[in-house]
């Protein structure tokens, strides 16, 4: 579904991303792990768009991303996308974050859009909250109507950028219990985390970036359970501990 092949990019003279090559199947679950620098984030907005690349080539679905034609807000809108900071409209209440995007770009009336919008709020437990603003809710609570936002968009797949990382811990599990129960449905994922946990529980690849290389891709068990390379022992011994 994603194919990434020798991609590269750069800021000015500075090389994030260096001939990075992976594909993603159907319903696999992709940790992307690394220390901070390593071109993590930057690698999965290049998949619908978000970041442009310089070289190499991404196939998303059978769409070339980085093709002149490509129409990308047509793409992003079939990628669902669940930022570090949620990016809710704080002026929007819930139900509105919720629908705008269904109504403006998949043409839905305002009526079909609450339906799927409140089917997936339900989904995430704050069904209660509808007719909150994003300010009126936590943490945890704003990035699982985020989640709720982007499935109401029927995704072909999701990216997750650091979806816990400017949570407080005790709101952490209210978030990753949604991404697992996703992920036990066969939604394809691409998860950008430092949450090993997560990575051991749903996981069926990891892989590990380090200086915008990716270093390892592999299964979750060799991963875990093998010999790796000395960059990415070193990081998982101080993550882990």
């Amino acid at each position: 579904m994603i194919e990434l092949k020798n991609v590269s990019k750069w800021y000015g003279t500075f090389q994030v991303l260096a001939d990075c090559t992976t594909r993603v199947a159907k319903g696999d679950v992709v940790v992307v792990c690394g220390p901070s620098g390593s071109g993590k984030s930057t690698l999965i907005k290049t998949v619908n768009g978000l970041e442009p690349f310089q070289k190499g080539e991404i196939i998303v679905n059978d769409v070339s991303v980085g093709a002149p034609k490509t129409n990308l807000s047509k793409l992003r809108s079939q990628i669902g996308m669940v930022f570090q900071s949620f990016e809710l409209f704080p002026h929007m209440s819930i139900t509105e974050n919720l629908t705008i995007g269904q109504i403006k770009v998949l043409g839905r009336s305002a009526e079909e859009a609450r339906e799927r919008g409140f089917k997936y709020l339900e989904r995430v437990g704050l069904i209660s909250q509808k007719d909150k603003f994003p300010g009126q809710l936590s943490g945890g609570q704003q990035q699982r109507v985020a989640i709720a936002r982007a499935l109401s968009m029927d995704p072909i797949a999701m990216l997750f950028d650091e979806p816990t990382s400017a949570l407080d811990p005790e709101m952490i599990n209210e978030v990753l219990d949604v991404m697992v129960g996703l992920a036990e449905e066969g939604m394809t994922m691409m998860v950008v985390t430092h949450e090993m946990g997560f990575a051991k529980k749903v996981a069926n690849r990891v892989i590990f970036m380090d200086q915008g290389r990716i270093v390892e891709d592999c299964t979750k068990e060799e991963f875990f359970h093998t010999e790796r390379s000395e960059r990415a022992q070193d990081f998982l011994s101080k993550i882990i501990h």
